[in-house]
């Protein structure tokens, strides 16, 4: 790997895109080794500066958000993705959609999800035997769709439709994939690439606008899994709240879509991805995977979890959190600096970009002690104490840090302690290896033996 002449203001500059495209990760972790806090890169047509110290992390989230703003990489695909969503809104247009989404993700209402998350996860594995063979990142992506169709789309998920969704997930995911020489191809030339990604988008709408029609037939009322809200009787969903507000005036059928969109994918990706890398580290090491056992076995007794029980889960939570530090699925976030600003002792000038990469962060030996180890007691209390807040953001932070954090963490919880509890998954591959696109996958499949308990 090529280290380039220090780029503007002195600060380093490292590689090209190329390097990064072959293994962003590899290449993160080589500038971060060889920098320090402060690297620029050559991958595009802006300035792009990483930075890996959390206090800088806290700053540009945190404590001057509004001068860091999302980056616009230049690429129109994400948005003809996700359009105008949570994820990529801005300024007045997220206050009001962040604002109008809140209630569905309240706290009283997360927690009053718990029994249909356990209930899905009961139907998922109705299905499988002790020596079952399967891979374990499509079985928690097909759970994990169905979850959140229920939750935030107040609606159960037919089978062709999971099935709709999961094979558009792989021609999605390639158009995000790094690639220096992509940005050469106009977005409308005929390419097979450009083919498959406008219809997969075209594919997930109609899956959309299908639920959506469902749901206006059956004048918003939520399904049977969905609870309604205590006070108004109303269903507290995503969709629901954004049907109501469109009744209003207040919402555009083009809102609704990205929205909705938004939340399809993102808020089934990363909590599916977050388990698929602790089934493979538990499997790794069967001392963790026993204190697991032996909490579920302590807290549930053989019992159904509740939302009341994860709580109680703190070994549980200790291992998801410690698997996501070692495979953050958001694995690096982009801001940009509105104005000239002076950050770990270097100038950046307006109109920069700004890399926090999760991946370095959560692996950096200033934090964590032997970083390369998964070791879930380095999340007790006392422990975790000891290292700054921002050595370990795998759902943001700041005004913009994941509206569905809280969500996420129970489905994960109580999916993995109603699985654990039947059965162990043995890893049946090589090494793991990854790729970058929106969210950190697995290359190959994640190939597991089941074992009952």
């Amino acid at each position: 790997m090529s280290i380039r002449p220090p780029g503007p203001q002195g600060v380093p500059l490292f590689g090209n895109g190329q390097q990064f495209a072959d293994d962003p990760f590899q290449f993160m972790t080589a500038c971060a080794d060889a920098y320090g806090d402060v690297v620029a890169f050559d991958l595009g047509p802006i300035p792009l500066y990483m930075l890996t110290n959390p206090q800088d992390i806290k700053r540009v989230l945190v404590t001057e958000p509004d001068r860091f703003p999302k980056l616009d990489l230049g690429d129109d695909a994400i948005y003809e993705l996700l359009g105008d969503g949570l994820l990529l809104s801005e300024g007045e247009t997220w206050q009001q959609q962040r604002k109008l989404a809140n209630p569905a993700f309240h706290g009283r209402r997360i927690r009053t999800l718990g029994d249909m998350m356990v209930e899905h996860t009961e139907s998922a594995i109705g299905d499988w035997n002790d020596g079952d063979r399967l891979d374990i990142q499509i079985e928690m992506a097909r759970l994990t769709v169905r979850i959140i169709v229920t939750a935030m789309l107040g609606t159960d998920i037919s089978e062709e439709r999971v099935q709709r969704v999961q094979e558009n997930l792989e021609p999605l995911g390639a158009r995000f994939e790094p690639d220096p020489f992509r940005r050469l191809i106009p977005d409308w030339a005929p390419t097979a690439e450009n083919r498959e990604f406008r219809a997969a988008i075209d594919d997930l709408e109609s899956v959309i606008d299908e639920i959506v029609a469902d749901r206006r037939r059956r004048g918003y009322e939520a399904g049977a899994k969905t609870p309604v809200d205590a006070d108004t009787d109303e269903p507290m969903d995503l969709l629901s709240l954004l049907l109501r507000a469109k009744d209003r005036g207040e919402q555009t059928d083009r809102q609704i879509r990205d929205e909705m969109m938004t939340m399809l994918l993102a808020g089934h990706d990363t909590t599916a991805l977050m388990l698929t890398y602790t089934w493979y580290l538990l499997s790794q090491h069967p001392e963790v995977e026993r204190r697991l056992h032996a909490e579920l076995d302590s807290v549930l007794d053989g019992s159904t979890p509740t939302a009341a029980d994860a709580r109680q889960l703190e070994y549980t939570e200790q291992v998801l959190n410690e698997a996501m530090r070692l495979y953050p699925p958001v694995y690096t976030l982009f801001r940009e600096a509105t104005a000239d600003v002076k950050i770990g002792g270097y100038r950046i000038p307006a109109g920069s970009g700004l890399m926090l990469p999760q991946w370095v962060v959560h692996r950096s030996p200033r934090w964590y002690d032997n970083p390369e180890q998964f070791d879930p007691d380095r999340w007790t209390p006392e422990r975790a104490a000891d290292r700054p807040r921002f050595s370990f953001f795998p759902f943001g932070g700041g005004p913009r840090h994941c509206i569905g954090k809280q969500f996420s963490m129970l489905e994960a919880k109580l999916i993995l302690a109603t699985v654990a509890q039947e059965y162990r998954l043995d890893y049946l591959g090589d090494a793991l290896n990854l790729r970058g696109s929106l969210t950190m996958h697995p290359k190959e499949p994640v190939a597991m033996r089941l074992e009952s308990r």
